[in-house]
């Protein structure tokens, strides 16, 4: 018994010598160039790795380090540089025999810089392009005798793209950064990136999972499919996955382009499916604190997009095939299409909703850039639109359709405002004033907003006209005409000879949106007075007297007697 236990330690021992010693053996630096050159040819790429050491136990063979060039035409910098390149290998073939095959490849915290150029060319398009590309046509060599061994002339060779394949693929703790050529500067960060590939082959399919924290917070999940890789652009390569994003911050992940004033957070989930050609994507996202507008603030309310898209790689160019838009109750619906220039995105799209309740899209208000009068707030009734948006996102112009229906503004005594012209000072709103009606064609643009035909129904004063535009800092011009009935007129007879079953007095709307001003429009009212001159005196006084009297009127002031 005690001579079988010496024999077995006797072998135990000297296998554990064996494992010590054998990476001191074999050197398996005598496989690096094989590598690097395989790697090179597959990937067209120059490939370089560090020093490799062997580890018997975890059957690996790791390096220093490794870099991949860049496309030329990019960049001299490298497109991939990792601290550490893990390969696992067979062991009895590379024990036995010296030969190595590769079972796994692992990057630890690569850096992988992806940019991209003015017409939409992506640095890693070309990878493994001219290892696909057919060998150069030579003049025939003079025939030779044959040879057992000799392999026939006619078999095809496989492409080095095709012989390689890895059984597992990994990156580890990854740093990408995405940038524009042209905008190197505006560069977006995602780190903690973390990829998974198995059964990785150039000519054929593979399932793969992506994983990565996101700029400025939030994460990226990806799980699906892609391949056999496109071996003229490899970003045109088939793929379907699943998306999950987590509190994607739009303003940090560099979508948007910053000038546009689009930011907040957004969660989605949905589905990518690629054949190489177009990108089908749908999907529902939920956006808080969205902000819409370069002077706006952050909506109060969450935002739900239900959307389609049919995204043509190559033209760089896309359909929106549903955008269900929705706060609240409120829902509108967005068509259209865009096309992708550089580094702007031009869009051609059509928003319509009707009769969406205002209580739902009062807090979206600050998002658009809107400022409501200091205290107020809308309340009730109804929003309808029809706007057409068009141009560069960062420089969008909107133009269309608003009407809104029986709602109130809470905290506004109208009425009181337009006191300030004293033949208006019977009106009566109250604290807050009603809205029966108000349609305006509205024309946005980042010069400011332009609205015509506006058409305010108040019932307490009547019918308000008139054009006008907002300045980008919220100024206000507008030249509006008072259409007046009820108790308002009444009023105004006596001074201004306005009829007894309905009154006009002409006005302006200054001071911003957040302190408006009612201006009496003097020369208007004095160009209606001498239009009529006969309506104008009362028995005694002549016109130009009574033009007199009537303007003072207006202002409160009484003419001094002789």
């Amino acid at each position: 018994m005690k001579r079988a236990l010496r024999i077995v330690g006797i072998v135990v021992a000297v296998i554990l010598i064996i494992i010590i010693a054998l990476p001191f053996v074999i050197n398996v630096n005598s496989f690096r160039p094989t590598i690097e050159s395989e790697l090179s040819s597959s990937l067209g790429r120059q490939v370089k790795i560090g020093n490799l050491k062997l580890s018997i136990l975890s059957g690996s063979v790791a390096a220093d380090d490794l870099s991949i060039s860049d496309d030329p035409a990019f960049s001299r910098n490298p497109f991939i540089r990792a601290q550490a390149l893990k390969v696992g290998v067979e062991l009895w073939p590379l024990l036995f025999s010296k030969a190595l095959h590769v079972t796994e490849l692992t990057l630890e915290k690569p850096e992988v810089t992806l940019l991209r150029s003015p017409s939409g060319k992506w640095n890693f398009s070309s990878l493994g392009a001219s290892a696909s590309k057919p060998a150069e046509t030579k003049l025939p060599e003079p025939a030779q005798p044959a040879t057992p061994s000799a392999s026939p002339s006619s078999a095809p060779s496989a492409s080095p793209t095709e012989n390689l394949s890895v059984a597992r693929l990994s990156i580890k703790d990854g740093r990408v950064t995405l940038a524009d050529t042209n905008a190197p500067g505006k560069a977006h960060v995602y780190q903690n990136v973390d990829v998974t590939v198995r059964n990785f082959s150039f000519a054929s399919q593979f399932p793969f999972s992506l994983s990565s924290d996101l700029p400025g917070g939030g994460d990226l999940k990806l799980d699906g499919t892609a391949g056999p890789i496109n071996p003229n652009d490899a970003s045109l390569t088939p793929l379907q996955a699943k998306v999950n994003v987590k509190k994607l911050d739009l303003a940090a992940t560099g979508f948007v382009e910053p000038s546009s004033g689009i930011s907040g957070l957004a969660d989605f989930e949905g589905t990518v499916a690629s054949d190489g050609r177009d990108l089908h994507s749908s999907g529902t996202a939920n956006a808080t604190k969205l902000k819409l507008s370069p002077k706006g603030s952050p909506a109060g309310r969450p935002v739900q997009v239900k959307y389609g898209v049919v995204h043509n790689l190559q033209k760089q160019a896309g359909e929106l095939t549903q955008g269900d838009v929705g706060m609240g109750q409120a829902s509108a619906h967005l068509t259209g299409s865009y096309q992708m220039q550089g580094n702007s995105t031009i869009v051609s799209m059509k928003l319509n909703g009707q009769g969406m309740p205002v209580n739902d899209l009062e807090a979206m208000l600050p998002a658009l850039g809107v400022v409501l009068p200091s205290g107020s707030s809308l309340q009730g009734g109804t929003l309808s639109t029809a706007l057409a948006i068009s141009g560069p996102v960062d420089k969008l112009v909107i133009s269309g359709l608003i009407r809104l229906a029986d709602t109130k503004l809470a905290g506004f005594d109208m009425g009181s405002k337009m006191s300030a012209i004293s033949a208006l000072s019977g009106a009566k709103t109250g604290s807050d004033t009603t809205i029966q009606n108000l349609s305006t064609d509205v024309h946005v643009a980042p010069s400011g907003i332009q609205t015509q035909n506006v058409n305010l129904t108040i019932p307490t004063l009547g019918v308000l006209t008139g054009n006008g535009t907002v300045s980008p800092e919220g100024a206000l011009d507008y030249k509006m005409s008072a259409n007046l009935s009820g108790s308002v007129v009444t009023g105004l007879t006596s001074m201004v000879g306005l009829g007894s079953k309905g009154g006009s007095i002409p006005f302006f709307i200054q001071g911003t949106t957040a302190n408006p001003k009612f201006v009496p429009d003097v020369k208007g009212m004095l160009g209606a007075k001498f239009a009529n001159p006969l309506k104008s005196g009362t028995p005694g006084q002549n016109s130009g007297e009574s033009i007199v009297n009537s303007i003072t009127g207006l202002f409160g002031k009484k003419k001094q007697q002789k």
